[in-house]
């Protein structure tokens, strides 16, 4: 197969050996979170899907052509994966330092921290407000958001959690950051093939940054879902639109500190334990991720001396 029309961009992490500062983390393959990490409404999830398979089934067969341009998809996936490689490396110092606070936290969290959250069913909440916690007490104005918005023609209505810090400057405005502890899972699809996988897997474990450099990462891998649909002649469904996607973060939310406490009882120590599950899992993932961007700034490293050794070499 040949792919030479592809544009190139370079390896990124070379682009930042000769810059200043590191940031994101590495391509690393890893276990994405999982479906429990989502806090969209399971009636409008069941009821999206339904509608979807429906429509899928009346309008026939994609077209065609989708199963006789699978060169060309891979290339555009190729080049997709570029693209997120060299966002990952678009970070300010300020994502970059925020990043690296973000995950020493989430490491430092333990399962005794859970227990005192006592959020009710287990969608991550309480690892969101541990971690929230830990930021407010680091000096941060941090706060769980809950998004919710209506389902308006072909987007479907839904709700989702993250958490935001809101950043003030001397001059009195202010900007605000996105933390997303599950951030792979957003973009998970059905029949993905390997490449729109690897794609996925250098996604970061987790997002720290503004909504606008969001919004690159989610029209990138969008595009990347389509083209790995189209290579089994699927089209996109309504939930991975990005519409959709962007409503997650861009819709009307409310912030909060504090969870609304819930007694204990049984059916809470089974969520314990799966958030206790999910805590361990994250935290296996950004250690394999940040060993993955060492491993891999060391290697690009040694390509510039290299480099640089043959160009003073006559």
């Amino acid at each position: 197969m040949d792919c030479r029309v592809c544009p190139v961009t370079g390896d990124p992490w070379l682009m930042m050996i000769g810059g200043s500062g590191s940031g994101g983390g590495g391509g690393v393959k890893g276990q994405v979170l999982g479906g429990a990490f989502s806090h969209e409404s399971e009636h409008d999830l069941a009821a999206m899907v339904s509608d979807f398979l429906e429509n899928e089934t009346s309008c026939g067969a994609v077209d065609s052509r989708c199963s006789s341009d699978s060169d060309s998809g891979l290339c555009e996936l190729a080049h997709l994966a570029d693209k997120i490689l060299y966002y990952k490396v678009l970070l300010d110092q300020h994502e970059i330092d925020m990043l690296s606070v973000v995950n020493s936290l989430i490491l430092s969290i333990s399962a005794m921290d859970l227990e005192f959250m006592r959020c009710g069913s287990c969608n991550t909440s309480c690892i969101r407000f541990a971690l929230v916690k830990l930021l407010r007490l680091s000096g941060y104005d941090a706060a769980v958001c809950t998004s919710r918005w209506q389902g308006t023609g072909k987007v479907p209505g839904g709700d989702h959690e993250y958490i935001d810090i809101i950043n003030y400057n001397d001059s009195g405005n202010s900007d605000r950051l996105i933390i997303d502890i599950d951030f792979r899972s957003h973009f998970e699809i059905a029949r993905a093939v390997p490449s729109y996988n690897r794609i996925l897997n250098s996604l970061p474990v987790v997002y720290v940054g503004s909504l606008t450099k969001l919004k690159q990462f989610l029209q990138v891998m969008v595009e990347a879902a389509k083209s790995s649909l189209k290579q089994n002649s699927m089209p996109l469904p309504p939930w991975r639109s990005l519409a959709y996607l962007q409503s997650k973060w861009h819709s009307s939310y409310q912030r909060q500190i504090h969870p609304e406490s819930e007694p204990v009882s049984d059916p809470f120590v089974s969520h314990r334990k799966l958030c206790n599950g999910h805590l361990n899992r994250l935290k296996s993932l950004i250690q394999i991720e940040l060993e993955a961007e060492r491993n891999h700034l060391k290697k690009a490293a040694g390509r510039v001396k290299v480099d640089r050794w043959r160009r003073k070499t006559p």
